[in-house]
């Protein structure tokens, strides 16, 4: 019976632990696509319709790689535990 309770104990304790997950995931690409809207329409361009070519204007080039950058950011907030 006791082996049982110590069990139980440890179940209890380690799942108090939780990860941001999906929501923050979630959360946080919504905001780099916002952001990266609003870069694009800055820049004249509307997301999506433009691509990486040599002819791409060096704004929507820097609006790329932003976006990149914090799609990359986001990845790393997935992981991370919240209290």
């Amino acid at each position: 019976m006791k082996i049982i309770a110590v069990f139980f104990c440890l179940i209890i304790l380690t799942t108090t632990f939780i990860e941001a997950g999906p929501a923050a995931y979630g959360i946080c690409q919504a905001g780099c696509a916002a952001v990266v809207v609003a870069c694009y329409a800055a820049a004249g361009s509307v997301f999506g319709t433009v691509t990486a070519g040599v002819g791409a204007p060096a704004a929507i080039l820097a609006c790329n790689i932003a976006f990149g950058k914090c799609s990359a950011a986001c990845a790393a907030v997935a992981l991370m535990p919240t209290p």
